[in-house]
């Protein structure tokens, strides 16, 4: 069966590896999995991922989770644009996410960034998630 959300699926194994503090997930491979991954690991929010070739044609992605002082990183992750309803929003209309604490990802025509990036190249775009 195909999966119609891959990136809501991702946050759903991240939250439940959290949930269960395992120290790191598995996920299938894609582009857009690693772009995102790649903004969590430079905001601090994971300590890093590996690109695992399980067979020809099939990847997967490790993904380290990151604990302080023994409770998880990452309180809050949830999917803002979801395929039945897209969410977009020009960098005026962008919010903060809990005063500035957290971190909203957008894609944006110049790929996949942080709000804070957004906001510098004055870039809107679709607002893929939000993480505190």
């Amino acid at each position: 069966m195909a999966m119609t959300d891959p990136l809501g699926d991702m946050f759903t194994r991240i939250r439940n590896g959290l949930m269960a503090e395992k120290d790191n997930v598995r996920v299938p491979y894609s582009k857009l999995r690693t772009n995102v991954l790649n903004i969590l690991q430079q905001e601090g929010y994971i300590r890093g991922y590996n690109q695992l070739d399980i067979r020809t044609g099939v990847k997967e992605i490790i993904v380290e989770l990151k604990y302080y002082e023994g409770q998880p990183v990452i309180r809050e992750i949830w999917r803002v644009s979801k395929p039945g309803r897209r969410v977009y929003s020009g960098i005026k209309g962008l919010g903060r996410v809990y005063n500035g604490l957290g971190v909203s990802i957008l894609s944006t025509s110049k790929g996949i960034m942080a709000d804070h990036e957004a906001r510098q190249q004055n870039l809107g775009g679709e607002v893929l998630c939000q993480i505190f």
